[in-house]
């Protein structure tokens, strides 16, 4: 299987010059089955510059779209990806659902005509929709498992598994604290469940899930000192991402889904301050930073 990164960045799109070298587009990567089936995780901004280099080849598309959550930062590309603008195409879009907000109006309300000329029900491509919760299914000749996380309302998270290799993607996800979860009540209170019921540790759910991936792609948004400040937003800070990789026995850690107010100087130093914590307690699994345009195999 192999990975191509085209969005890595969290919550808004932060181009200029102090982005450059980790990018400015939100959460998308290209994912190549190893019979080259298209498997895209996450619609971000990302997914306008992937749609420009599927239509260079002129070949109809068919894929499957796996959509962590419908928060903005990890939609709003689609209505700029140009493949669902044209006839023979189709792509299967998955993600989870609330009891008010079906799948298919999560991606369809951005494109209300109060906030888009185009619609959802105008666009050429088949469109095909796939409602799910915590499940296991087929997507070409790859196994899929997902999880809930711990991420306002909710966020899902992704086993792709296929010849005996496996990638798993968490692209938004919170430490999962008992207390915490009941005072901050932003969360389904099903997915909080979930949690509670696992003993005694409730991100063990976690860790059994990413256990010994090949490449676990994982939200690494803040520092420890900033995310003091920022309980209960949904994301993980950079020493929690490294424990999540070494109770999984993983064996790549990618850090993603970096903070806007981070530059790449920002970004760097996080790194640096990773391969210390790696080196210092002995954790096996190697780390590296995404960035727009990176390229793994596995």
């Amino acid at each position: 299987m192999k990975l191509i990164f085209w969005g890595t960045r969290g919550s808004i799109p932060t181009p200029g010059k102090q982005t450059v070298k980790y990018g400015g587009n939100t959460p998308c990567v290209e994912l190549r089955l190893d019979d080259n089936n298209l498997v895209i995780l996450d619609a971000g901004t990302g997914i306008r510059n992937l749609g420009e280099k599927l239509i260079e080849t002129g070949d109809s598309i068919n894929a499957y779209v796996l959509i962590s959550h419908p928060h903005w930062d990890h939609i709003q590309g689609f209505p700029f990806f140009k493949p669902a603008f044209i006839s023979g195409n189709e792509f299967t879009i998955v993600s989870g659902e609330t009891k008010s907000v079906s799948l298919p109006d999560m991606i369809s309300d951005q494109m209300n005509k109060v906030y888009f000329p185009i619609q959802l029900n105008e666009l050429k491509a088949k469109i095909n929709f796939k409602p799910i919760g915590e499940d296991e299914f087929r997507v070409f000749d790859a196994d899929v498992k997902s999880i809930y996380l711990n991420h306002p309302t909710f966020a899902i998270g992704y086993r792709i598994s296929q010849n005996g290799k496996s990638i798993v993607y968490i692209s938004d996800n919170e430490p999962f604290d008992r207390y915490v979860a009941q005072s901050v009540r932003n969360v389904e209170q099903d997915i909080v469940n979930k949690y509670l019921e696992c003993k005694p540790e409730p991100n063990q759910r976690v860790f059994d899930f990413v256990m010994g991936a090949d490449i676990l792609i994982y939200d690494t948004t803040y520092t420890p000192e900033e995310y003091i400040d920022r309980v209960g937003w949904g994301h993980s800070h950079y020493l929690f991402s490294l424990k999540v990789a070494a109770e999984g026995k993983v064996k790549k850690l990618i850090l993603f889904h970096h903070d806007p107010s981070h530059n790449d100087e920002k970004i760097d130093e996080i790194y640096k301050k990773c391969l210390k914590e790696i080196k210092i307690r002995d954790y096996p699994f190697t780390c590296i930073v995404a960035y727009e345009g990176l390229e793994i195999e596995t």
